[in-house]
């Protein structure tokens, strides 16, 4: 584009200051207008077919970013053009960048931003999606994720002044806790501890005993499983943290009981509650949207794009659609509960009172039991498959193996896994399967086989090749 014409069609944030464009070439800055793009800077890390949005640590980057070039003395006196490709995935986490920043800084309403996003020749953006392996059933748009910073920003989520974060991009790794905050100070996302720490084959496993420190550093008291109880939970008993087992299948949703229960849970804790299912992804996700639509009045899509942005890869499924089918009733009974919350400190009551009139809770149901909402034939019918896998595992597997990023993402010091994958436990069983399958020689299991193996070919595509030294075609 020619300089007088170079912002012809571009979403203007500022007038003659701040604008943003699609365009097909990379261009060059001239005297009068500065050109950058994040594109290959900032780069979301997919389980499946996701592809964002981006998370909080490269939104804060980004922030941090277009304010020195907004605030620096040699482009003063250029119009600021943040440029992304026709690449549609990088386009719509580009907009969700640049809207933000427009909601947070610019005090733009997260419609005002949508609006210039769309504004002049610019088209719609692709809407994100779910970490599934399968087809998409529910769209996240640009203009959701923007809401959802909103609201976040509101209700003091989102501060950038106390945000730290190299301690959220190292938090966050697999091998260092895989945790992170939702609402701060309250509500704590993390994957499964295991009996033992240990780095089983390159990948990482911690033991209670690992997250003591960081949850009594950050006055975490409450821990809730969502998932079968892989360690005893007396490990955290016993070193005074309250543990209540809520368990329900693994990317199913679930049960009014369960989502009354887990609300009763953290509405009467004084601490914070660190919530985990597999992977903590789905399950974790799915309740803490229960406890942001209650509590903060987020709708289904706030929700859902706060908790990715915080957490990626969280809420899959059908567990989408079940947070759109409870927004009503859950509204409702937050209405409800924060009447009574006024009415009670008026007395001076030390504890909030749950809004759900009609649960009756016993502490010792809690503390003493795991709420199983299965028989035990039921929960055989939906353990895991015969190869050892269920959807928490493939997603923890898959963020196991990614390797930490550059220095260009803030410098911290992390251990580096030297990971020969195909040596996991997983690949291990999947391995003894598929040779009992091949000795049989039976027709249908291999078809079976061959199925699941496209379904999870990027974990084992490599091993069967080398192993059974064939060559698979998709």
């Amino acid at each position: 584009m020619a300089d007088e014409n170079d912002l012809i069609g571009a979403a203007e944030f500022v007038k003659d200051r701040l604008y943003f464009a699609t365009l097909r070439s990379k261009p060059k800055s001239t005297a009068n207008t500065h050109y950058f793009s994040t594109d290959e800077e900032f780069v979301y890390e997919n389980f499946y077919a996701d592809f964002g949005p981006l998370n909080f640590a490269m939104l804060y980057r980004y922030c941090c970013k277009l304010n020195k070039k907004l605030k620096s003395f040699t482009l003063t006196r250029k119009r600021i053009v943040h440029y992304t490709s026709f690449d549609q995935r990088k386009r719509a986490n580009a907009a969700v960048l640049i809207g933000a920043y427009a909601v947070i800084y610019l005090k733009k309403t997260p419609e005002e931003a949508y609006r210039a996003l769309i504004s002049g020749s610019n088209a719609s953006y692709l809407p994100f999606r779910d970490a599934s392996f399968g087809n998409c059933t529910y769209n996240l748009t640009v203009l959701d994720c923007l809401q959802g910073i909103r609201k976040a920003l509101q209700h003091g989520f989102l501060n950038f002044e106390t945000f730290d974060v190299n301690e959220y991009e190292h938090y966050e790794r697999v091998e260092n806790g895989d945790l992170n905050w939702i609402i701060p100070g309250k509500l704590l996302a993390f994957s499964g501890p295991h009996p033992k720490s240990k780095i089983e084959n390159g990948y990482p496993l911690h033991a209670p005993e690992a997250y003591f420190p960081y949850f009594r550093k950050h006055d975490v008291t409450t821990i809730v499983r969502l998932n079968k109880n892989i360690y005893d939970a007396k490990r955290f008993t016993d070193a005074g943290f309250d543990h209540y087992d809520l368990f329900f299948v693994d990317g199913s949703t679930p049960s009014d009981v369960i989502t009354r229960r887990f609300l009763h849970v953290c509405e009467s804790t004084d601490g914070a509650v660190a919530v985990h299912c597999k992977a903590g992804l789905g399950r974790t996700g799915t309740l803490i949207g229960c406890y942001l639509m209650k509590h903060y009045r987020f709708t289904p899509a706030e929700a859902i794009a706060w908790i990715r942005i915080c957490r990626p890869g969280s809420i899959i499924g059908p567990q989408q659609h079940y947070l759109e089918e409870k927004q009503t009733s859950l509204w409702a009974h937050g209405d409800i509960h924060r009447s009574k919350q006024r009415q009670y400190e008026d007395r001076s009551v030390p504890h909030l009172i749950s809004s759900m009139d009609n649960l009756s809770i016993s502490t010792s149901i809690f503390k003493s039991h795991n709420v199983y909402m299965f028989s035990n034939s039921q929960q055989n019918d939906y353990a895991e498959n015969d190869l050892g896998m269920t959807q928490g595992d493939k997603l923890r597997a898959l963020k196991g193996r990614r390797q930490p990023r550059s220095a260009t993402t803030g410098a911290i010091s992390v251990h580096i896994m030297h990971t020969n994958f195909f040596q996991n436990e997983y690949v291990r069983d999947a391995s003894h399967a598929i040779s009992a399958v091949f000795r049989q020689r039976n027709t249908d299991n291999i078809q079976q086989t061959a199925e699941w193996l496209f379904e999870i070919k990027d974990v084992y595509e490599v091993y069967v090749c080398n192993e059974y030294n064939v060559t698979i075609q998709y």
